[in-house]
C-alpha cells in the first residue's frame, strides 16, 4: 500500500535494430512510474522487490509470460537481444542526453549453455557476470533445500512471506540470473553489496596463512550458511549507489580497471574497451583471484572514492566478533583411526554388496598400495549397467558429468591451492541471520570417516547435535517391494527424527544379516536426502552415511552428491585390512592401518579429480549438487531417490534393483559365498560381454590377412583403391570380414545403436536401388577419419601406418595430441604420404608449432575426449623416448598430462577467438572442435557452430585412450548416439546444421555402426579401436605400461621391433567397411550416404529387443525427427573462414625492405 502507481511509459524502441529472430520474439516494452511512502531508500527498495515478487507470482498464476528487468528506485536497466553496438538505436532513450547517471553498467556475451532469450540478456537487477557458475547444479539444490528457511523475518511479507520467496530461483533462468536473484535476497535481507558478494564468491581462505585473521575468520564464519557459488567469474554488480567488481577464488576471467586522475573508473574485462586518454593520469591495474575492488561515486573524499580489496575485506570482517564465535561455538573432530581388523562375516558381506575378485586386486589393491587410483587403457567396450547380462550395482547406472567449452574444467593437480574437501556437520541457521551460533558446527578434514571416528562421534559428550540411527535394511521375506516400502519409510522416519531435533543422522546398513539385505546407500541417502528438502528440514541436520556400498571413487561421488556429507566405507576398510593381514597387497612392511590410510589419500585425490572435471572447487559446493547422468533407470527410480538427473531412456525400476540385491544376498547367505570374476575390466571367457573380444579380434585380422601378405598400397589414386576392394571382396577375406561383422552387428545389446535397426526399402513401399547406382566404396571411405591417437601412445610405425592408409584412401588421420615429425610433413602428397591430414591442438599444447599447423588440412580443437572427459592428456613417463620428447618439447622419461582446460579458453567467446586465430595461421584448413556425449552437448555444439567452425565431432564415452584413470574410463560420459542425436535435433531447431560437418567416433567397428550414425545425422565417421586392431593390436589393454606385445603401443625399440602392421591392412578394413555401408543403403533404398544423412524415419526399434530389461529403454527419443532442412552439411558460409587484414597490411609493410635487404624503421 505505501507503493503508489503515478502513471505508465511506453518505452521507445526501434524494431530494425534487431536481428531477425530477436524481432520475431522482441516483447512489449513498457515502464511502470512509482512513488514509495516508506521512509528511506532502503525501505522502499525491499518494498519495491516485494512488490515485484507478488507481480511475478500473478503473471506465473496467470499464465503471462513477462520480466521485470529492474523494478527499484536506484537503478533502470535496459537490456536486448542485439548486438553491442545496436542497443542504443533500439533504445532511443539511452541516446538522450537528459538520461545521466553516476555510473554505467554494460554487458555483452554469448547465451552459452542455455538458449538465448531476452529474459537472459545481461545485465541483470545487480550483476553483470562475465564468465559461467560452475556450482550452480549445487547451488540451485542447495537453495531450494534452504528456501523454506531463510528467515527472513521482513514486517513487510506479511502472511504471504512463503508465496513470495519461494521460488527464489526460476528454473529457466541462466546461471547468472539465478546469482543475481540470490545476491538480491541478500542485499534486501540487510547485508551491503560488498559483504552480500564475498559471502556468495569468497576467495581461497582455507589453509591461507598469508590471509589476515579477522578476513579468514570472516570467510569461515559464513561458510556455515552458504557453499561458494564459484566461477570462472568475473563480476560486476551495483545497487544503484556503489559498484563492486569481483573475481571467484579462481581467477580464470579478467577484469580490469583503469583510475583516471579526473574521477573517472573504468573497469572492463578487455583493456580499451572505453577510450580514457584526455583523463590525466592514470593507474592500471587488474583484479586477481578472489579480490574486490568497491567504487563508491557520490563519497565525499576522493581517496575513499577507490577502496581495494583489503580494505573492502577487513572493513567487513571487522562488523562483528566472528573470529570469537567460532572459538566458542566450532569444533574440530578427527577421522577417527584404521580397523583392526576383519569381521567374520567379511565374505559373505562383500558378495552382498557386489564385491568382485578383480575388483579386489585392479581397485582396492591399488588404491591401497600407491594411495592413488588405477590407470587403465583402450576405453570401456562392456555393456551398459542395464545391458549387461550380470546383475551391477546401481552405481553404474550413473555416468558423471564434466565441463567443456562453456564452463571449464579445473586443473586439481596445478591448482590445488583452490581446492577444498573441508566438510561441515550439524543444523545450518538460516541464510539470512548472522548469530553466533550459525558457528556451532563440526569441522573435519575430509569426507572419510573411519568406524572408530564415527563411533565417537555418537558417543562423545563434546558433540552439541542429538544423533539419529536409520536402518537401511529391509526384510528379504518381504521381497522386492520390501526395498521400495523401505525406502518410503526411511524417509519418513527421517523427517520425524530431525523434526524432533537430530542435528545428525546416520544411515547405515550395519544390520544386513541372514533375515535382512541393504537398501542401496545410494538409493536410501537420495530418498531421506529428498525427502528432508520437501519437508523443508535438510538444512537442520547432516547426513552421514555408513555403508558396505562404497569402495571406488565413483562410488563416494555419487552419495555426495546425493546428500551424503560424511561417508563411511566400513567394508572397503575392512577388506584392505584383511588383505594386509594376509599379505595380498604385494608391499613389505606394509600394516593394515598404513594401507587403509593409503586407501582413503586414494579416495580423497579421486574425489578431488571427479569435482575438477565439473570446474568445482570445494567439496560444499559438489554435496547434493546431483552433476550425473543415468542411463537405464526409470522415471520411479530417479523419482524416488535421484529426482532431478536426466535419464533420457528410462530403464529398469526399483523392482529390478531390489531383485539384484536379492539374488547377491542369496548367494552370499547361501552357503557357497566366494567372490566371483565377472570380466568387468578385461575379458575373461564367461564374464561380461566385450565388445571387442577375441573372437572380433581373430575374425577382423583375418579380413586384413594380418596372416598372409598384402600387395603394397599405392598413393590413393581411386582405380587402384577400386581394384584392391574388388579383389578383396572376390577371395576368402570379405567371407572372414562377413564373419566380423556379423559378431559386431549380431552381439548381444550393448549399446543404444543395438536396439535400433535399418528400414528396408520394400517394407517402406519404396523401390529398392541395385548396388551398381550405389555410391562407390571409394567415395564413402573419404568421410572416414582415424580417432585422434597420438604419437607416443603409439608407436611411430603404428602412427604412421595410419597416416599412409587413410591418405591412400582419400580419408583423414588425426595425429592426436603429441605433434608429429616435421620429416613427415614433406611427403604431403606423394605416393607415400606420411603427413597427417587432422592435427590437434589439445590443452598441453604438446608439438604444436607454425610448420605443424600450416601442414594441416583439418586442425582440431580437443575441448574433450570420449573415454576420459573432463581431464587432460595423459602420458606415462616411461613412453616419453628421446623422439617423443623432441617431438613435445620435453625432457625423456617425464611423464607429461594436458591440464584439464585450456587456460586460454573459458567460454564460446574464448574458443571463437581461437577457431579465428587458427585459420590466420593457416587459412586453407578446416577447423573443427572435439566434445563428449552428454546431455546439453547440443546447445555447447551451437555455440561451436556460432563460434565459426567448420565441423563439431561428437565422441562417445567408449572411446579408446592411451592411459587414462579407471572410475573415468568406466563411469563418465554417454554412449555417442545420445549425444549426436540431441546435437542433430538441436542446431536443425535453430537453423544451423547445414553450416556445419558432424562427426562421431566412439567403438565404430561396421558398416552398420556407420549407416546408423549416418542416419541420426552424422556426416564423418570415426575409427580408432578398430583402426589399431586392423594393424594388429590384440587388446592386452597394456598401453599406459609401454609393454605392448605387438608394438602398437610401446616406445620400447625390441617390442616396436614385433609390429606387423601395414597399410594395406588399415586399407582394406576400411574399404570392407565401406562396401559393407553401399550394401546397407541399397537395401535402404538410399543411393549415397549424402540421401541417409539425419533420416531418422528410416530407424525403428530392432525386432527382439523388446523383452527383458533391454525392453525398458524407450529409443523413442533418439528417432525424434526435426522437420526443417538442412538435415546434414550443404557448404560453408562466407563467415565461415574469418580473415584478419593486419597480417597481409604488415606483409606487404614490410615486403619491399626485405626484398631489397633495406632496414625496416
Amino acid at each position: 500500500s505505501e507503493l503508489q502507481l503515478v502513471g505508465w511509459r511506453e518505452v521507445p524502441v526501434e524494431p530494425a535494430a534487431l536481428g531477425d529472430v530477436a524481432r520475431r520474439d522482441r516483447p512489449h516494452i513498457t515502464q511502470a512510474l512509482f512513488t514509495c511512502a516508506a521512509t528511506g531508500v532502503d525501505g522502499a527498495e525491499r518494498r519495491a522487490y516485494l512488490a515485484r515478487r507478488r507481480a511475478e507470482r500473478s503473471c506465473l498464476q496467470a499464465g503471462t509470460r513477462a520480466y521485470f528487468p529492474s523494478f527499484g528506485f536506484r537503478t533502470v536497466v535496459y537490456k536486448a537481444l542485439t548486438a553491442a553496438g545496436a542497443l542504443a538505436d533500439f533504445y532511443p532513450d539511452l541516446t538522450e542526453r537528459s538520461l545521466t547517471g553516476w555510473f554505467t553498467v554494460f554487458h555483452q556475451r554469448y547465451s552459452t549453455n542455455t538458449s538465448p532469450t531476452w529474459e537472459r540478456a545481461q545485465p541483470f537487477r545487480l550483476a553483470c557476470h562475465n564468465g559461467e557458475i560452475n556450482t550452480i547444479e549445487g547451488n540451485a539444490n542447495l537453495l531450494r533445500a534452504r528456501q523454506r528457511r531463510l528467515g527472513a523475518d521482513w514486517p513487510e511479507l506479511g502472511d504471504d512471506a512463503a508465496a513470495l520467496l519461494e521460488p527464489l530461483l526460476d528454473d529457466g533462468a541462466s546461471d547468472s540470473a539465478k546469482l543475481d536473484a540470490v545476491l538480491e535476497l541478500l542485499v534486501h535481507g540487510g547485508r551491503s553489496l560488498p559483504h552480500a558478494l564475498a559471502m556468495l564468491v569468497p576467495q581461497v581462505w582455507e589453509g591461507r596463512r598469508d590471509l589476515h585473521p579477522g578476513v579468514r575468520d570472516f570467510f569461515r564464519y559464513h561458510a556455515a550458511l552458504i557453499e561458494p557459488w564459484d566461477g570462472p567469474a568475473g563480476l560486476v554488480v551495483s545497487d544503484g549507489r556503489r559498484v563492486v567488481a569481483a573475481l571467484d577464488r579462481n581467477g580464470l576471467r579478467p577484469l580490469r580497471y583503469a583510475d583516471c586522475e579526473d574521477g573517472t573508473v573504468v573497469c572492463a574485462s578487455e583493456a580499451g574497451a572505453v577510450r580514457t586518454a584526455g583523463r590525466g593520469r592514470i593507474r592500471r591495474a587488474r583484479l586477481g583471484p578472489g579480490e574486490m575492488l568497491l567504487v563508491d561515486p557520490a563519497a565525499g573524499d576522493p581517496d575513499r572514492r577507490l577502496v581495494f580489496d583489503g580494505d573492502v575485506k577487513r572493513s567487513l570482517a571487522a562488523r562483528r566478533p566472528y573470529g570469537e564465535w567460532l572459538r566458542t561455538h566450532q569444533r574440530q573432530i578427527l577421522p577417527g583411526r584404521p580397523v583392526d581388523g576383519a569381521a567374520d562375516d567379511l565374505l559373505a558381506r562383500q558378495v552382498v554388496a557386489g564385491y568382485t575378485k578383480e575388483e579386489e586386486t585392479t581397485v582396492l589393491r591399488p588404491m591401497a598400495n600407491d594411495g592413488k587410483e588405477p590407470t587403465s587403457s583402450m576405453g570401456d567396450d562392456t555393456a551398459l549397467a542395464v545391458l549387461s547380462g550380470r546383475p551391477r550395482t546401481v552405481y553404474h547406472y550413473l555416468k558423471q558429468r564434466f565441463a567443456q567449452v562453456t564452463n571449464p574444467p579445473i586443473d586439481h593437480l596445478r591448482e590445488w591451492e583452490v581446492m577444498s574437501l573441508r566438510t561441515q556437520l550439524g543444523p545450518r541457521r538460516p541464510l539470512l541471520s548472522e548469530e553466533p551460533e550459525a558457528a556451532r558446527l563440526l569441522e573435519l578434514d575430509g569426507f572419510v570417516m573411519y568406524p572408530h571416528g564415527l563411533q565417537d562421534l555418537v558417543l562423545s559428550p563434546r558433540i552439541p547435535f542429538a544423533v539419529a540411527g536409520l536402518d537401511a535394511t529391509f526384510p528379504v521375506a518381504e521381497g522386492p517391494d520390501g526395498m521400495a516400502r523401505r525406502l518410503r519409510t526411511l524417509g519418513d522416519e527421517a523427517a520425524e527424527a530431525v523434526g524432533n531435533g537430530a542435528g545428525l543422522v546416520i544411515c547405515s546398513d550395519r544390520s544386513v544379516d541372514a533375515e535382512r539385505a541393504p537398501v542401496p546407500a545410494l538409493l536410501a541417502v537420495g530418498a531421506v536426502h529428498h525427502r528432508l528438502v520437501a519437508a523443508g528440514l535438510r538444512t537442520r541436520t547432516s547426513l552421514i552415511c555408513e555403508t558396505d556400498d562404497a569402495r571406488e571413487t565413483h562410488t563416494f561421488a555419487c552419495l555426495l552428491g546425493y546428500g551424503a556429507d560424511v561417508i563411511c566405507p566400513r567394508l572397503a576398510l575392512e577388506s584392505i585390512a584383511a588383505l594386509a593381514d594376509g599379505g595380498r597387497l604385494g608391499r613389505d612392511g606394509a600394516s593394515a592401518g598404513e594401507a587403509q590410510e593409503s586407501y582413503r589419500h586414494a579416495v580423497a585425490e579421486g574425489v578431488l579429480k571427479i569435482l575438477s572435471k565439473m570446474g568445482i572447487s570445494t567439496l560444499d559446493s559438489y554435496r547434493s549438487a546431483q552433476v550425473f547422468e543415468a542411463v537405464g533407470l526409470s522415471a520411479d527410480v530417479v523419482g524416488v531417490a535421484l529426482a532431478g538427473t536426466p535419464s533420457t531412456l528410462g530403464g529398469i525400476g526399483l523392482v529390478h534393483v531390489a531383485a539384484d540385491v536379492l539374488t547377491r544376498h542369496a548367494v552370499a547367505f547361501g552357503g557357497d559365498a566366494k567372490l566371483d570374476s565377472p570380466g568387468f575390466y578385461k575379458f575373461r571367457q564367461g564374464g561380461e560381454y566385450h565388445a571387442t573380444n577375441p573372437d572380433v579380434i581373430a575374425a577382423l585380422h583375418a579380413a586384413v590377412g594380418l596372416e598372409g601378405e598384402l600387395a603394397p598400397l599405392g598413393g590413393g589414386e581411386g582405380v587402384e583403391v577400386a581394384h584392391r576392394l574388388l579383389a578383396a571382396v572376390r577371395g576368402d577375406r570379405w567371407e572372414h570380414y562377413e564373419r566380423f561383422a556379423a559378431l559386431v552387428n549380431d552381439r548381444p545389446p550393448t549399446e543404444p545403436r543395438d536396439l535400433l535397426e535399418i528400414v528396408p526399402a520394400d517394407q517402406r513401399g519404396v523401390p529398392g536401388v541395385e548396388l551398381a547406382q550405389v555410391e562407390p566404396a571409394t567415395s564413402i571411405v573419404q568421410r572416414f577419419f582415424t580417432g585422434a591417437m597420438s604419437l607416443g601412445a603409439l608407436s611411430p610405425e603404428a602412427h604412421e601406418t595410419l597416416a599412409v592408409a587413410m591418405n591412400a584412401l582419400g580419408g583423414t588421420s588425426n595425429c592426436g595430441e603429441g605433434g608429429e615429425d616435421p620429416r613427415r610433413f614433406v611427403t604431403r602428397g606423394s605416393r607415400s604420404d606420411r603427413n597427417s591430414k587432422a592435427k590437434q591442438v589439445a590443452s598441453g599444447r604438446f608439438g604444436v608449432t607454425p610448420a605443424y599447423l600450416a601442414y594441416a588440412d583439418e586442425i582440431q580443437i580437443k575441448m574433450a575426449q570420449g573415454s576420459k572427459p573432463g581431464e587432460g592428456g595423459q602420458l606415462p613417463g616411461h613412453k616419453v623416448s628421446e623422439l617423443i620428447a623432441r617431438l613435445r618439447h620435453t625432457q625423456p622419461g617425464v611423464a607429461l598430462i594436458s591440464p584439464p582446460p585450456h587456460h586460454d579458453i573459458y567460454s564460446i567467446e574464448d574458443l571463437a577467438q581461437l577457431i579465428y586465430d587458427l585459420k590466420q595461421v593457416n587459412p586453407f584448413a578446416a577447423v573443427s572442435v572435439k566434445l563428449v556425449s552428454c546431455a546439453g552437448v547440443g546447445t555447447v555444439a551451437a555455440g561451436v557452430v556460432k563460434g565459426l567452425a567448420d565441423a563439431v565431432q561428437i565422441a562417445g564415452a567408449d572411446g579408446g585412450t592411451g592411459a587414462s584413470p579407471l572410475s573415468s574410463v568406466k563411469h563418465a560420459g554417454l554412449p555417442w548416439e545420445l549425444g549426436l542425436a540431441e546435437t542433430q535435433q538441436t542446431l536443425v531447431r535453430n537453423g544451423l546444421r547445414g553450416r556445419i560437418r558432424l562427426q562421431v567416433d566412439g567403438g565404430f567397428k561396421t558398416g552398420r555402426d556407420v549407416l546408423i550414425a549416418a542416419l541420426l545425422g552424422a556426416d564423418e565417421y570415426g575409427f580408432g579401436t578398430a583402426a589399431l586392431l586392423a594393424e594388429g593390436c590384440i587388446m592386452v589393454r597394456a598401453c599406459h605400461r609401454d609393454t605392448c606385445p605387438v608394438g602398437v603401443a610401446t616406445q620400447r625399440p625390441e617390442l616396436r621391433d614385433r609390429y606387423r602392421g601395414t597399410p594395406e591392412m588399415v586399407a582394406t578394413y576400411l574399404l570392407f567397411v565401406a562396401e559393407e555401408v553401399r550394401r546397407g543403403l541399397a537395401a535402404a533404398g538410399l543411393r549415397s550416404l549424402d540421401e541417409a544423412v539425419g533420416r531418422t524415419e528410416l530407424l525403428r526399434r530392432r525386432a527382439g529387443t523388446d523383452k527383458g530389461r533391454a525392453g525398458t529403454l524407450d529409443v523413442t527419443p533418439l528417432l525424434a525427427a526435426p522437420g526443417e532442412e538442412p538435415r546434414g552439411y550443404v557448404g560453408s558460409l562466407a563467415l565461415q573462414a574469418p580473415r584478419s587484414e593486419l597480417g597481409d597490411r604488415l606483409f606487404d609493410d614490410a615486403f619491399e625492405s626485405v626484398w631489397d635487404g633495406t632496414v625496416l624503421q
